[in-house]
């Protein structure tokens, strides 16, 4: 049996994880909010919305502080001569395998968060779909990329 991937990713990527985690729980905050400016204008019971405030709370606590860092430790990769190898998931755990010769081309992006943590995400496209790790320190990234787009071409029989 062929040993798990081994490869984590950054330790910025947790915080901008965080950050992003924070921004979805402050969307949340429009269903109590909703529900108080319905509250106005019908009369309805207050006690639902300190429910709706207090799972929304809740929830988005559990998902910062726990969900996060479980989603990073749980995040593995490997590059193999033949093929790259991604395994995550908390609850539902999905282990993919990249065969190099069904690689068309490889990339690496930015968005502003982790820009500003030195990080960039690398993405592998197929002919079926873009797979992506995630968050690596920019040089890492780059150097990942590079090989990765290496390995695919020394695996190409049409060249």
């Amino acid at each position: 049996m062929r040993p798990l991937p081994d490869h984590s990713l950054a330790p910025e990527l947790l915080r901008v994880w965080r950050i992003s985690s924070l921004g979805s729980t402050l969307f949340l905050c429009i269903f109590p909010l909703g529900y108080f400016g319905a509250s106005l204008l019908w009369d309805l019971p207050l006690w639902i919305m300190y429910i709706l405030i207090g799972g929304v709370v809740l929830l988005g606590l559990f998902d910062i502080i726990f969900m996060q860092r479980w989603k990073w430790k749980r995040w593995k990769y490997a590059v193999y001569e033949d093929e790259v190898e991604l395994l995550r998931g908390v609850i539902i755990r999905e282990r993919v395998i990249i065969p190099m010769i069904r690689v068309q081309h490889v990339d690496t992006r930015q968005g502003p968060l982790l820009r500003h943590y030195g990080l960039a995400s690398v993405t592998i496209s197929t002919a079926a779909t873009i797979h992506e790790i995630p968050g690596l320190k920019e040089a890492d990234a780059d150097e990942l990329r590079d090989s990765i787009a290496r390995l695919a071409r020394e695996a190409d029989p049409d060249e």
